[in-house]
């Protein structure tokens, strides 16, 4: 029963939830006729027993941290999140609650599109207005680096915040049932340093193997940015499908997976959160294959199409661990063509891994089906079936 989930009431506002795997288990032994047997051997088969399940303190999902008013024990970490705007919920405002027969409304993907467009161009713009204003000069490799890690943290920041606004406003998947579980009291800065290295090893990745100096955000190729941007997550995706597929399948793998799945209603600020060896991968591994897969299939990218196609993934990757009660498809300029393939990503797709996901599971990939579908591995949505889902019902995902 290790690991299992008992589902108390929702909470509209923190969502903590109950893990079998912290109480205390009872179980009786069925008492038996039994012959040629001496009396210690009956007292032990009549008599009950009570086991207590240990477990690492580490693996609890109780969140309760953010609701004590003297903030005792709090660390860095704690305060950072607090400071930088971007809790998974706030306290005083209610999270709506649906049944999953309530129809889903709909987000439309150009809202996603425009949202990453808009907000991955301003850091290339603003480098373009640099380099014009001063005449051409390049900006060496040091600085480059701190001032896209700084707009991958803008990025992230934004994006959160717009997550959370919208959780209140249409609430979350699997609400009637459980909320959504909290950044962990026993891994608080854990959860802090996963989102930290993200951003500055992403970043690092990209730099390395793409920036040079004497090139301009102005010499991106706008005509090929379109299938450079849908091709880089898909190409992403056949990388993660497999290391993440073999991490639930190969019994030794599982390791270095298992903290990631201790969440089952996981919200944005979980998306890194995982053992030592999956975030060096999710962060720095599967990035740079994906990088040098382009290059080899002829869809080699400069450091600003990179950065644009990253974003998409980044993107992706937090909106997919939010849980939003929306349906959506992964951003991606092609997205109405995965939609008549059947391989486009829905939001739920991803919630679904984690709620009913194990050492066997479904739904490995997270930017695209695109794998899932072509190697059998995809699972029937629920709350977001085609037939629950009211396409009149437009959601929106805002800019600002």
């Amino acid at each position: 029963m290790a690991g299992e989930r008992i589902n108390s009431p929702p909470s509209a506002t923190t969502g903590y939830g109950v893990l079998a795997s912290e109480v205390t288990e009872s179980t009786e032994t069925e008492a038996r006729p039994l012959t040629h047997i001496n009396t210690a051997q009956v007292n032990m088969a009549t008599a009950t027993t009570t086991t207590t399940i240990q477990r690492n303190p580490k693996d609890s999902l109780k969140s309760t941290w953010r609701l004590d008013p003297n903030k005792d024990g709090w660390t860095m970490a704690h305060h950072l999140f607090g400071f930088m705007d971007i809790h998974q919920s706030l306290l005083d405002v209610p999270v709506p609650v649906h049944q999953k027969s309530e129809p889903v409304p709909y987000l439309p993907n150009w809202q996603m599109n425009a949202f990453v467009l808009f907000w991955g161009a301003m850091p290339l713009l603003a480098h373009h207005a640099f380099h014009s204003l001063s005449g051409g000069r390049d900006v060496h490799i040091v600085f480059a680096y701190a001032y896209y890690a700084l707009a991958m943290v803008a990025f992230a920041v934004h994006e959160l915040r717009m997550l959370r606004r919208l959780g209140h406003r249409y609430g979350y998947l699997d609400g009637d049932k459980h909320g959504r579980d909290g950044v962990p009291d026993a891994t608080v800065q854990k959860v802090a340093d996963s989102l930290l290295l993200a951003v500055l090893f992403r970043p690092a990745v990209l730099i390395l193997l793409a920036y040079r100096a004497d090139r301009a955000p102005a010499s991106i190729n706008l005509y090929w940015l379109p299938l450079q941007a849908a091709a880089y997550p898909i190409v992403t995706d056949f990388w993660f499908y497999w290391y993440h597929r073999l991490m639930h399948e190969v019994p030794l793998l599982w390791k270095f997976h298992r903290t990631h799945h201790l969440t089952k209603h996981p919200n944005a600020l979980l998306t890194i959160f995982a053992d030592t060896e999956q975030e060096v991968f999710d962060i720095a591994v599967i990035p740079a294959l994906a990088i040098l897969t382009m290059k080899l299939i002829g869809l080699e990218l400069d450091f600003y199409a990179l950065w644009m196609c990253h974003m998409y993934v980044w993107f992706t990757e937090l909106l997919g661990h939010s849980g939003l009660r929306v349906h959506l498809q992964a951003a991606s300029p092609i997205s109405g063509l995965l939609v008549y393939l059947g391989m486009e990503l829905a939001l739920e797709d991803h919630d679904l891994h984690h709620r009913t996901g194990w050492k066997g599971s479904h739904n490995y990939g997270k930017q695209s089906r695109v794998w899932d579908k072509l190697f059998g591995t995809c699972t029937e949505r629920i709350e977001c079936k085609e037939n629950n889902v009211n396409y009149d019902d437009i959601a929106s995902f805002p800019l600002f």
